[in-house]
């Protein structure tokens, strides 16, 4: 039997499991896990999004505006307008930082994790940026445009990770991704748009964040071919 000779450091530096699966560590994905602590600071400092940062969080500031204006989807686009051109475009991104319980933030968490840390690893830190601001502005802005200002939470994104980490995967087999997970979220998508999650005593869903993150991860997906294989992977 011939033995081949592998470093201590790169076992420990590499998260491919001896099945070939992909099991990232924190110091693998740095990012995800900024993000992921910026959420937990922000449920903190807003109250759970009760306070007066979280206004200033929000896609328009509420108080700033009548709400009658919110009405109609022209108030809402002027509204948007006249906030960016006040300079306020920190709002197209911070609506990801707003949770409303801790069940919402702890499966946003961990679908984040799960599929984000995969992209950081395997497709780099700037893919998974891009990938971030563009379905967190697709999620946001769709969301606004229906509904008004009163929302937040990283759904969006977590719904354009798993759009944009199926579709590539189809591209190229890479992640950790198990098929039925994207036909479940969808079920949940669609189920969010019927009466039933309020039936139940969940309250109104950010429908149009689900659909819009997931549209924009299919895009990026789409745009952004899969890297040549990495060095690591086997």
């Amino acid at each position: 039997m011939i033995l081949s000779e592998v470093s201590l450091d790169n076992q420990i530096s590499s998260p491919v499991t001896p099945d070939g699966r992909w099991q990232p560590g924190p110091r693998h994905a740095p990012l995800v896990i900024a993000v992921l602590v910026f959420a937990l600071i922000m449920v903190w400092l807003t109250g759970m999004g009760q306070n007066a940062l979280a206004v200033k969080m929000t896609a328009v500031d509420p108080r700033m505006v009548p709400w009658h204006v919110f009405d109609t989807l022209q108030g809402r686009l002027d509204a948007l307008l006249a906030t960016m051109a006040a300079g306020e475009v920190w709002r197209l991104i911070t609506p990801d930082f707003l949770h409303f319980s801790w069940t919402h933030l702890i499966f946003n968490a961990v679908m984040l994790w799960f599929l984000g840390s995969q992209i950081e690893w395997i497709d780099g830190k700037a893919r998974l940026i891009a990938l971030f601001v563009t379905t967190s502005l697709a999620s946001n802005v769709l969301q606004y445009l229906v509904s008004g200002p009163l929302f937040g939470g990283l759904s969006g994104v977590v719904y354009g990770i798993m759009g944009y980490c199926w579709l590539s995967q189809q591209r190229r087999p890479r992640f950790q991704f198990p098929p039925a997970l994207v036909t479940f979220a969808l079920v949940w998508m669609v189920i969010g748009f019927t009466p039933i999650p309020e039936w139940v005593g969940l309250g109104r869903m950010a429908n149009e964040a689900h659909l819009g993150g997931f549209l924009g991860g299919l895009a990026m997906a789409l745009v952004m071919p899969p890297q040549k294989k990495s060095p690591t992977e086997r």
